[in-house]
């Protein structure tokens, strides 16, 4: 048989993958089997298909481990796709001649072991994505050296040591995630990828200050080096940053004042900076918006036609921010609707700027756990879009500005351990969407609803 490319993809085949494939399809250019219930091993039998350029039998139930004869025989592959089955073992031996590869997605497996050093004569390779196996040992240095790089997605597994310094050679990366691995040592100074779109580095051991890593990133829209060990300040340069929609630097030792100019943002939708060691003011300047406003365009992907907005839309790689109490996983589509900022658990004094009422479109805010003094602004009422507003474990004084009733999305409110006084809002009852007031240990004087 003469055929050249075949696609039975998203059906409900299962069973077994023939062992004899190769027999059958002798010419095959391009094979897709994703989406189906087969289970099994891959047959030895794929590495006689010499012609094969592309095999994709990612999100089956398949087992067992990479064959060898594939590795060695399908010397045409450029895309390789095993994601979301059950393969296991290391991802490739001794024997390899796929040095064509392009694209090599094996994330969602049971892969140990590290990664394969036979990857370094890859000078095509563009794409890795390692998510979500049991990888261990260092990132090889060699990888900076694979010059057309532009996707490295390799998060929860159990990598370790630092980032290799001749990373800073991947010109063309674009996406870099070693999130949740145990990534150690400080970020390489020379790191700033002039290509670079989404950097996620949350949940390691990285320590040290943030000198001029990104420097010259100016393309970079999500940051995400939360819940690490960084210290020092947030850098001044963060201004140039032009496109930065999230940054997400919870949970490490920064100090030093909320920069000025983070002000200069006009494409930032979500900030948390929380549980660090920041003092002073919040800045009045402080501007959020919203992936769509930002882009001028309308308020769903499809009515999008600005091209600049569509290459923007962040990837499948989440990013974690808490609102309404508990921490949420936001990525790709969904994450362009989330805006809010979270400043909670630092050292900031003064009084909250009102400016920050014309915040209009942020979903979340939170400045609890801070040094905050004098009142809820009223102009917290124009925060038409707010869900979650949290002011809590403060030295606000005054009373609950009553036009703060015209939130009708606010679900979670809270003011506890406060010096808060009078009256609440006599309105409150038209809260709709209202679950849970807290208000613990402020002096107020309860009248009901009218």
């Amino acid at each position: 048989m003469s055929l050249e490319y075949l696609d039975i993809s998203k059906n409900f085949l299962d069973g077994h993958i023939p062992m004899e494939i190769r027999a059958s399809l002798p010419n095959l250019q391009n094979l897709n089997m994703s989406g189906n219930s087969l289970i099994g091993s891959i047959p030895p039998s794929v590495g006689d298909m010499k012609l094969l350029v592309s095999l994709d039998l990612s999100r089956n139930n398949l087992s067992g481990g990479i064959p060898e004869k594939l590795t060695m025989g399908c010397s045409s592959l450029r895309h390789l796709i095993l994601s979301n089955n059950n393969l296991q073992g290391q991802i490739f031996y001794e024997k390899f001649s796929l040095f064509f590869l392009t694209e090599l997605w094996l994330n969602d497996n049971h892969f140990s072991g590290s990664i394969p050093k036979v990857l370094s004569n890859c000078s095509f390779l563009d794409s890795i994505d390692f998510s979500n196996n049991n990888l261990s040992r260092r990132i090889p240095s060699w990888m900076g050296n694979i010059s057309t790089l532009q996707e490295i997605i390799m998060p929860n597994n159990g990598l370790e040591g630092p980032i290799p310094i001749n990373f800073f050679q991947l010109l063309y990366l674009e996406i870099l995630d070693l999130s949740n691995n145990n990534i150690s040592g400080s970020l390489p100074d020379c790191f700033s990828p002039i290509m670079i779109n989404h950097v996620y580095l949350s949940k390691n051991r990285l320590e040290g200050s943030l000198t001029t890593q990104f420097y010259s990133s100016f393309s970079l829209i999500t940051l995400d080096l939360s819940d690490n060990q960084l210290s020092g300040n947030i850098p001044d340069y963060i201004n140039m940053l032009g496109e930065l929609s999230y940054l997400i630097l919870k949970n490490n030792n920064l100090e030093g004042k909320i920069p000025i100019q983070l002000c200069k943002l006009q494409r930032l939708c979500l900030i948390d900076l929380s549980q660090n060691h920041l003092f002073g003011h919040i800045p009045s300047c402080l501007n959020i918006t919203t992936f769509f406003q930002s882009f001028n365009v309308g308020l769903s992907i499809a009515q999008a036609t600005n091209a600049h907005f569509v290459e923007s839309i962040p990837p499948n790689e989440p990013v974690h921010f808490t609102t309404k109490n508990m921490s949420y996983s936001y990525k790709g589509t969904v994450l362009t609707y989330m805006s809010g900022i979270d400043l909670s658990c630092n050292k900031l004094t003064g009084e909250i700027p009102y400016e920050i009422g014309q915040l209009s479109k942020i979903h979340v805010l939170n400045l609890s756990h801070n040094f905050l003094v004098g009142q809820i602004p009223s102009t917290f009422s124009n925060l038409e879009q707010i869900e979650s507003l949290d002011l809590s474990y403060n030295n606000l004084s005054g009373k609950i500005p009553p036009q703060l009733v015209q939130l009708h999305y606010l679900s979670i409110f809270g003011v506890a351990y406060n010096n808060l006084s009078g009256e609440t809002p006599k309105r409150v009852g038209h809260l709709q969407h209202l679950v849970k007031v807290e208000v613990t240990r402020v002096i107020l004087c309860f009248v009901g609803h009218q």
